[in-house]
C-alpha cells in the first residue's frame, strides 16, 4: 500500500533535533521514498521532472501541521508477562522474581505467549512503540504472535539454568535472522545469577563462534552485584568481560550499580545501557548512572521492562522519568536533557536492536513511524515540540503508528489481524485458569 503523509510537521532525527515545518512524506510498500517540504507539483519537486507523474497513492493523509516522526523503540521487554500486571506487586526484586513470577510463568504453555504477546502489542502500539526487544520463554510462539500482528520484534534468548539452553539459543540465532523480516534474534542470557560458570562460558563461545553480541541483566540491584562479589570477588560485569562475553559488543539491561571499571567496559566494546526507569522505581533498585553514562559516549537505550514489573508498557513515562529521576540523582535540573533522552528512546534502541534501517526517517528505511497529534492541550504552545514530547507527552497524544508500511494504529483503531476484545478475553483467560492451578 502507498501512503502520502502531508502537511505534517517532521521530525527525522536524521542528523539533529530540526523539525521540517511544512513537510510531506511517502510511503510505498514497506519503505519511505520521500521526506520533504510539501510538494505542490512535482516541478516542486525537480523542475526537470515536468512531464514526470507523482506516485499513485492508495491513501493521502493530512497531517493538519501534527508531527511524523520515528517510532520509539522498547529496547527491553517481556511482553508475555501481560498476564502478571497487577498481580505481584509491591515486592522487592528477589522475592518478587522467586516466589511470584518463575512459579507462576512454569504453567505457561507457548500458546499461552502467543496469546499474551498480542496483548502486549496492542499496548506497545498506543504508546507509540514499533518495535520490541523482547526477552522470553519461547520465541517461536513470539515470533508468530509478531508476524501475524505486522509488528516488528527483535527476540533475545534468556538462558539460564532450568530453562532454555545453548543449543536452542543457537537454533534460534540462525533461523530468526532472515533478511527484510518483521522478527530477528540476538544472543542473550537471563542473568550472571541464573546461570553456571559453564553455562556462561558455552555462551560465550557461540558468541564468538558467530562474533555477534550478547544481552543480558546487568547489576540491576544492590544484592544482585554483592552476591556476584561473593562468589567471584568481581562485579558481573567485570565478571563476564573476563570470560570473552562482549568481545563483539552487545549490552546490559538496567545497569543501575555499575562502578567506574563497568562503564569503562561498556565504553571499550560499544556496548549499550538499556535503562528501565519505572521498573527499577518500582522494585527499588536504584536509579542508573544516566549522566555519566551519556558522558562516557556510551549508547543508550530505553525500555518499560515487563509488564509484571512496571506494569505499563508507555514509553512516554519511560522518557520522563529516564531524565527526572537523573536530575534528582545528580541533585542538578540540568542533568540529561530532553532531546538526549528522545534520542535514546528511538535511534539509541535502533542501534542496540540491529535496526539500522528502522532508526530515522529518510529515503530508503523501513516506513516505522508515528504521528503524534499536537492538538491537544498538553501540547501548547508549541515553544519547543522535542521538549514536549519528553516531559508533557503522552499516550494520549499517539494518533497513528506505522510499522513496515503498515498502520497497525490510528486514533482509537487497531488493524492487527484479530479482534482485540478476543485478544483481552483470551488473556483473561490464561491467568484465571493458572490461578486455579496454583
Amino acid at each position: 500500500m502507498n501512503i502520502r503523509f502531508i502537511h505534517a510537521r517532521i521530525l527525522t532525527m536524521e542528523q539533529d533535533f530540526s523539525i521540517i515545518e511544512n513537510g510531506e512524506l511517502w510511503v510505498e510498500g514497506e519503505r519511505i521514498t520521500y521526506v520533504g517540504e510539501f510538494i505542490d507539483t512535482i516541478m516542486d519537486l525537480d523542475p526537470a521532472l515536468s512531464q514526470v507523474q507523482l506516485p499513485v497513492f492508495d491513501r493521502v493523509i493530512d497531517c493538519k501541521g501534527n508531527l511524523l516522526m520515528p517510532g520509539f523503540k522498547n529496547a527491553h521487554t517481556h511482553s508475555a508477562m501481560t498476564f502478571l500486571r497487577s498481580y505481584a506487586d509491591d515486592l522487592p526484586l528477589l522475592d518478587w522474581l522467586n516466589q511470584q513470577v518463575f512459579p507462576m510463568e512454569a504453567k505457561l504453555t507457548p500458546d499461552d505467549i502467543y496469546h499474551l504477546s498480542k496483548l502486549a502489542i496492542l499496548e506497545y502500539l498506543t504508546s507509540g512503540t514499533t518495535a520490541n526487544f523482547d526477552m522470553y520463554l519461547t520465541p517461536d510462539t513470539i515470533a508468530a504472535a509478531s508476524r501475524d500482528c505486522g509488528f516488528r520484534t527483535v527476540m533475545v534468548s534468556g538462558v539460564n539454568n532450568f530453562s532454555q539452553s545453548v543449543a536452542d539459543m543457537e537454533k534460534w540465532y540462525q533461523t530468526y535472522n532472515e533478511p527484510n523480516d518483521l522478527v530477528s534474534f540476538i544472543l542473550g542470557f537471563h542473568a550472571e545469577y541464573t546461570c553456571s560458570k559453564q553455562l556462561l562460558e558455552d555462551i560465550s563461545a557461540v558468541a564468538h563462534q558467530y562474533k555477534a553480541p550478547v544481552f543480558t541483566h546487568n547489576s540491576e540491584s544492590a544484592s544482585e552485584v554483592q552476591q556476584c562479589l561473593e562468589r567471584y570477588q568481581m562485579t558481573p560485569t567485570v565478571f563476564l568481560n573476563g570470560l570473552g562475553m562482549f568481545d563483539f559488543g552487545g549490552g546490559g539491561y538496567h545497569c543501575v550499580h555499575m562502578t567506574d571499571e563497568d562503564l569503562s567496559i561498556f565504553k571499550e566494546h560499544n556496548m549499550t545501557v538499556v535503562t528501565n526507569s519505572c521498573s527499577n522505581a518500582k522494585l527499588a533498585s536504584g536509579i542508573a548512572p544516566i549522566q555519566k553514562i551519556l558522558d562516557m559516549g556510551i549508547n543508550l537505550a530505553i525500555a518499560t521492562d515487563g509488564p509484571a514489573s512496571n506494569n505499563c508498557l508507555d514509553m512516554f513515562r519511560e522518557m520522563f522519568l529516564t531524565t527526572g529521576l537523573a536530575k534528582l540523582r545528580e541533585n542538578d535540573a540540568s542533568a540529561v536533557d530532553a532531546n538526549q533522552v528522545l534520542y535514546a528512546a528511538t535511534v539509541g534502541g535502533a542501534k542496540a536492536m540491529g535496526l539500522t534501517q528502522s532508526d530515522v526517517l529518510a529515503e530508503g528505511k523501513y516506513a516505522d513511524l508515528i504521528l503524534l497529534d499536537l492538538h491537544q492541550p498538553n501540547m501548547q504552545p508549541l515553544n519547543n515540540i522535542t521538549k514536549n514530547i519528553v516531559y508533557s507527552g503522552s499516550k494520549q497524544n499517539v494518533a497513528l503508528t506505522m510499522v513496515n508500511g503498515k498502520i497497525l494504529y490510528e486514533r482509537g483503531e487497531f488493524f492487527v489481524g484479530t479482534d482485540v476484545e478476543k485478544i483481552y478475553e483470551k488473556a483473561n483467560d490464561i491467568i484465571n485458569r493458572i490461578k486455579r492451578e496454583v
